[in-house]
């Protein structure tokens, strides 16, 4: 579904990846690891629009998109979870759904199609639903996690990109974040590519993974392959923790 072949992506004169290339299967969850600074949010922002490549070519369903606007790349059906949710804090719960499906809108999509998709995030998560007229800000940081998730969704994505969803989140409120991710998968057919920076439960989730250090992929593989890498457990998994995830 997804390729990047040697992405190169620049911060000014900071050369931020490098050469990077990583590839997704349709119904896939793929995950990024590495230290602060490797370039997994980069990367997201890269495939998005946000930072467009300065080099390298990016294939999503075969054809090229890396020259895209974040708008156009959003209609071929790429949405992105931010890192921090970045909910609209004066709006309503449900005002801020309703932007995720602004484009849908302005394609004359039925409104009775995009109030169906509504009703079932608020199923998925009915405390959006307890909420729906209150402003977002006033949300908990898990709630605004499910908004966030669920404002990404009304886009109706084939492929999701997640940037620290279970950051600043109690282990509970991790637990249903990451039970929604495999949902989302198994239910929807949404393919995902996880920034997460509880390495563990990412690579308990995934299906794959790629290291990242310094702009570089320095490793890859199954995710059960990387959880057994002794690098790997030394660099990013630590001690032995309490899983948060179990398949």
């Amino acid at each position: 579904m997804l390729r990047l072949k040697n992405i190169n992506t620049y911060y000014g004169k900071v050369h931020a990846l490098k050469n990077v290339s990583i590839h997704l299967g349709q119904g896939e969850i793929v995950t990024l690891i590495g230290a602060n600074g490797a370039g997994k949010t980069t990367i997201l922002n890269t495939i998005s629009g946000v930072t467009p490549a300065a080099g390298g070519e990016i294939l999503f369903e075969k054809e090229p998109v890396q020259a895209l606007s974040p708008d156009r790349i959003v209609r071929l059906g790429i949405a992105q979870v931010p890192e921090g949710r970045q909910v609209f804090k004066p709006l309503s719960v449900e005002d801020n759904l309703d932007l995720g499906a602004y484009l849908r809108h302005r394609q004359r999509e039925a409104k009775s199609r995009i109030r169906q998709d509504k009703q079932e995030i608020f199923t998925l998560f009915p405390r959006l639903e307890e909420r729906r007229k209150q402003p977002a800000g006033t949300l908990s940081g898990g709630e605004q996690q499910m908004l966030a998730i669920g404002r990404a969704m009304m886009t109706r994505p084939k492929l999701m990109l997640l940037d620290e969803p279970s950051m600043g989140l109690a282990p509970l409120v991790v637990q249903e974040i990451f039970r929604v991710i495999d949902n989302l998968r198994r239910q929807h057919g949404t393919t995902i590519l996880l920034v997460e920076q509880n390495a563990k439960a990412a690579l308990n989730l995934a299906d794959r993974g790629y290291v990242l250090e310094t702009g570089k992929v320095i490793l890859e593989g199954l995710s059960s392959n990387l959880l057994e890498n002794k690098d790997v457990q030394r660099a990013y998994l630590g001690r032995e923790k309490k899983e948060l995830w179990e398949k």
